[in-house]
């Protein structure tokens, strides 16, 4: 924190010295846009392919920008685990998130969609750092009773203004919902708002339009030849479209960086009616393969970023973290470990830097990749008695001893795989030949110093509780939509993924 306090002080009197001096103040940093899709897939997008007309927008954006087609999420669920109503934990006080930093550099910060780090008011957006927030906690599962279980509230700021289902419709029958529409507003009126006052800003647009049950406004409703997946995917690229073209309209452009991604892969257990596409590469969400891990990137920011470039940078999502207080000139902390690396010199020079990406299912490192070769110390999709009931996280993708429906372990002599040769990870190396004993000489002493300098963390999400979930959240007395919580009997969660 005394690195964002010397920021601040720094940028408040060069601004002074400035206006006492009669000359123009320095340039304000770049604004920041981080677009996050929900289970959005590698292959929903016509850029990985050939054109699409599906996502035209998009793809203009990766011809104006930089492609990157090995990037990864941090774990293949929405939020670090998986995150119901009963959940009585969220993110805690003693993580420093983005919004709360970048206001060293005097940013003013909103997020707009699902938040997905605790539900309860103590762990809100607003109470990390944000200024605004219009969304929701949680999914936009339901409808519920509203006594078994609430449905999921919608904030603006600190108070709901409705729930999902409710006054926040949306119809699982045709797939109408007008919340993409809505949240892009959100975003469009945050900009217009800050460029106004000179002041820069960062928005996090998590929209979940793409997450089962799938949604779209009316006007997209049937114009996809994907079915209804492919329409939510329309609308959330023409809302893209729009806010590209906005920051063009306003001039600010060449001082906006704006980075496309997706939280995990498609989710093929909701395929092909209510899931997208990941491509060549194996299973999906809820896997540490590459269809679960590997997401779409673009990084537009006109003027800097050269146009038309495609880095085969290994990159994470938790590269975004770094790499936005390196545009706004700050340090990250130095009292705690950071994963992430500042991608800017991918972006802006071209260099690449050697580095691994580790694959976690909960405690668990299943997998490492490091240059072309990805090592599977533990395959597993989901158990048989799911499979059994029809729940497949690699539909079509049988690969005997990989996609395995037990957890199988192959610490001592792992499954390696030249991602280059076979993206699809279905030819496992020899381990007798010489191509293995290579990579396994790269990847050991990887491995083992990043485990060696693991700090366990205090679990978060281990305890759950019907009492806590939504049944009567800030602001439900003034809509007169607070519901009654059942007796209160905290209970250890069980998380079979």
């Amino acid at each position: 924190m005394a690195a964002v306090a010397v920021a601040t002080r720094w940028w408040l009197l060069l601004m002074l010295s400035a206006a006492e001096l009669g000359v123009a103040p320095a340039p304000q940093p770049p604004n920041i846009l981080l677009l996050l899709m929900d289970d959005m897939g590698w292959g929903d997008l016509g850029v990985y392919g050939e054109p699409s007309r599906e996502t035209p927008n998009l793809d203009q954006m990766a011809a104006q920008g930089m492609l990157f087609p090995n990037f990864y999420t941090a774990n293949p669920l929405c939020s670090p685990s998986y995150t119901p109503q009963e959940i009585v934990g969220g993110i805690p006080d003693s993580e420093l998130l983005l919004p709360a930093l970048l206001k060293g550099a005097g940013y003013a910060s909103k997020i707009v969609g699902k938040w997905h780090l605790g539900h309860r008011p103590q762990f809100h957006p607003l109470k990390h750092g944000f200024d605004e927030w219009f969304g929701s906690p949680n999914c936009h599962f339901g409808p519920y009773d509203n006594k078994a279980r609430p449905n999921i509230p919608v904030y603006r700021d600190q108070e709901m203004v409705g729930r999902f289902y409710e006054e926040f419709p949306i119809n699982l029958k045709t797939g109408e919902a007008n919340l993409t529409q809505i949240y892009l507003q959100e975003a469009l009126e945050f900009i217009q708002r800050q460029q106004a006052a000179h002041r820069p800003f960062f928005l996090y647009w998590a929209v979940d339009a793409t997450h089962a049950p799938v949604y779209a406004s009316k006007p997209f409703l049937g114009t996809s030849q994907r079915g209804r997946y492919g329409d939510a995917i329309r609308e959330l690229d023409d809302s893209v479209g729009r806010i590209l073209r906005l920051l063009r309209d306003l001039g600010i452009a060449e001082n906006t960086f704006v980075f496309f991604t997706s939280d995990n892969g498609a989710a093929l257990i909701s395929a092909p009616r209510q899931g997208g596409s990941n491509g060549p590469f194996l299973c999906g969400k809820q896997t540490t393969f590459e269809g679960g891990m590997r997401e779409p990137a673009i990084a537009w920011w006109p003027g800097h970023i050269p146009a038309g470039q495609v880095s085969h940078q290994l990159g994470s999502i938790m590269d975004l973290f770094t790499t936005s207080l390196s545009l706004a000139g700050l340090e990250p902390p130095r009292d705690r470990a950071i994963d992430g690396l500042d991608l800017l010199p991918a972006m802006l020079q071209g260099h690449l830097t050697d580095r691994p990406i580790f694959y976690y299912r909960g405690n668990t490192l299943m997998a490492v990749t490091l240059g072309l070769y990805k090592a599977h110390f533990w395959t597993w999709t989901n158990s048989w008695e799911e499979f059994k009931q029809g729940i497949d996280f690699c539909p079509g993708q049988n690969v005997s001893g990989v996609t395995t429906h037990s957890q199988e372990e192959h610490t001592k002599l792992p499954l390696i795989f030249h991602l280059g040769r076979d993206p699809g990870e279905r030819f496992p190396l020899s381990i007798a030949s010489i191509e293995y004993l290579d990579a396994l000489r790269r990847i050991t002493p990887v491995v083992q110093q990043h485990q060696e300098a693991l700090v366990p963390g205090q679990p978060q999400l281990n305890v759950c509780n019907r009492a806590v979930m939504n049944w009567a959240p800030p602001g439900c007395e003034k809509l007169g939509k607070c519901l009654t919580p059942p007796e209160s009997v905290p209970e250890k969660c069980s998380w079979p993924h």
